[in-house]
This record gives C-alpha cells, structure tokens and sequence, in this order.
C-alpha cells in the first residue's frame, strides 16, 4: 500500500508528468479499462489505473519508486482501451524520466532500469541491439557474472547470438537521435 505524503512538490510531479507525456490525467474517470488489457498489472503491485489514481491524489516522489514504471512494456494496450484517450503509455514514460533526472531508477524492484541501459548503450553504440554486449554491461552492473551462463553454449549453437556487433545499421542517425534526446 503506497502512503501518499502531501508536499510541495507533489503538485509539481503531476504537472510534470502532464508535460512531459502530453496528457491531461484529469480526464482520467477510473474505469480500469487500462488496466484490465495491460500485460503486466497481474505481476506488480501497482496497476496503470491506481498510478493515474496516486498521481490525482497528488503523490509525490514515492510513485517513482513503483515497479510498474519499469515493467511497463509500453505496448499501448492501455492508450487503445481508455475510452477517455489518455496515453497511459507516455505516463510511464513521463515517469521513467522524472525517476531517472531524481536518481531514483536504482530504487526500482529488479535491475529493469538497468537493462534499459545497457540495451539503449549499444544501441547507441552499434546502431542496433547488440545482444552479448547487453548482456556483458547487464551482467557487470547486476554483479552476477556467472548467473545463466549455462544457457551461453546452446544460444551460441543455435545461432541466437552474434559473437560480433551488428553492421550495416545507420550509426550517424542512432547517434544523432540520442543526441537530441540528450540535449532535452
């Protein structure tokens, strides 16, 4: 159960996340139809209706520590169903933001934040997903080098990973879209 602390700041976080994502979460009734299609609501505590929920009720930084933030596939299930139009997926987002630029995406439950990063960094990198070095700079900020390793050997034979980094991606538009996210 989150307990919502009223502060200053707690206004500035829903306004925040109205700007960041563009949406009005006031027009947010609680029907739940977001909820009810969403692929991960049935493995986190916190489903995307009750944060929609716990932002009207003005919580404040204790919503970045939500696991659902990270979860979130952003698959727009939730954006389709809502009758009102909300992009519930971009309230994610907007939040994944605001618990990055505090810091916060360490508190997250699991290591998701830090899968995000080391799959953005060789994007960034190589232009494409390169698998063995998203798992290399996973697996050194996880701390557990030898977890899975069994599993190595038989992706290896199969053809599922590529010793070498991808070519023939358009590196200077990859590079070129992260500076501008960068700049923002």
């Amino acid at each position: 159960m989150l307990i919502i602390s009223k502060d200053k700041e707690t206004q500035a976080l829903i306004d925040r996340v109205q700007e960041i994502s563009g949406v009005d979460l006031s027009a947010c009734y609680q029907c739940k139809k977001c909820t009810s299609g969403c692929p991960v609501s049935q493995v986190v505590q916190s489903s995307p209706a009750e944060i929609i929920r716990q932002l009207h009720l003005q919580a404040g930084d204790e919503l970045l520590d939500s696991e659902i933030i990270w979860a979130c596939a952003s698959c727009e299930t939730c954006t389709t169903r809502c009758p009102m139009g909300i992009d519930g997926a971009a309230v994610m987002d907007a939040l994944r933001q605001i618990s990055m630029q505090k810091n916060r995406a360490g508190q997250a439950q699991g290591k998701v934040a830090l899968f995000n990063k080391a799959f953005l960094k060789t994007v960034e990198l190589f232009g494409r997903s390169y698998e063995i070095g998203m798992i290399a700079a996973y697996k050194l900020g996880s701390g557990k080098l030898m977890s899975d390793t069994d599993k190595f050997p038989t992706m290896l034979k199969k053809g599922k990973l590529a010793i070498l980094p991808p070519r023939g991606a358009d590196k200077a538009t990859v590079k070129r879209i992260f500076k501008k996210t960068k700049q923002k």
